[in-house]
């Protein structure tokens, strides 16, 4: 039987579900931002906020930043002085953040379309990797890993912001009710198209426990892992060393 990986809760050939996810980013490229506003009630840039003090971003650093398209991790990043590669599979997401970028007068930003399983990048060539929102929607979570691992310098750090499940009794409840039922009509009555929402929060599901992927993390060969959960693990930032 061929390899089957998860699109949602659909199980489909890893080629369908690389070709589909880009759909859906290319889809809610242009609305992205806005209906991240709109589904977080604006939190997403506390989050945001905080994973990028955790990184510690110095100035003169090498930083890589994928599935960053639009720039909201990278702009923030370089205003702490790093010098950052902003990285994305999705060129339509990327051409949203150059022109965010243009329009802040930011012109120090690397724009680079990469697979984050197979980055065109050197060995040991970034002092920090960045990943946020991202990694549940690359088709091989392992490979993506191993090559964050490969291309960090000796001391280099991983850091990870994504959606986990949240362990706050009664909370999870009602934010599942919210996310399955009110998220895709948020994203019809703005985006225009409920359906690639409506994967955006199945991917969550069907994304690892935080402790699952913080043994990921390990395996992939980072040491000092660390997760920190946000409301209970609605959120989480992961982290990690390369020594």
């Amino acid at each position: 039987m061929s390899e089957q990986v998860s699109f949602g809760y659909e199980e489909v050939s890893p080629e369908e579900k690389t070709t589909r996810v880009g759909e859906v980013f290319s889809s809610v490229a242009k609305k992205y931002d806005v209906m991240n506003d709109a589904m977080s009630g604006g939190m997403h840039r506390l989050w945001k906020d905080q994973f990028v003090r955790r990184v510690k971003p110095q100035p003169g650093e090498q930083i890589l930043d994928m599935a960053g398209g639009t720039g909201d991790i990278a702009f923030r990043l370089a205003a702490r002085g790093a010098t950052v590669t902003v990285s994305d599979i999705n060129q339509d997401m990327l051409d949203v953040g150059i022109e965010r970028a243009m329009d802040r007068g930011l012109d120090g930003l690397v724009w680079s379309r990469q697979n984050a399983e197979e980055l065109s990048f050197p060995d040991r060539f970034f002092d920090a990797y960045t990943i946020a929102f991202g990694i549940r929607n690359v088709t091989h979570i392992d490979k993506a890993l191993a090559e964050a691992h490969r291309v960090l310098k000796h001391g280099g750090r991983f850091f990870c912001l994504e959606f986990s499940t949240t362990e706050w009794p009664g909370f999870r409840e009602v934010y599942d009710l919210y996310s399955h039922k009110l998220v895709p009509w948020i994203g019809e009555k703005i985006a225009g198209d409920a359906d690639s929402y409506r994967y955006l929060i199945e991917s969550i599901r069907r994304f690892p426990p935080m402790r699952e992927f913080e043994a990921m993390i390990r395996q992939a060969g980072f040491a000092r892992t660390r997760v920190e959960p946000i409301l209970g693990g609605l959120v989480a930032i992961h982290s990690g060393w390369k020594i």
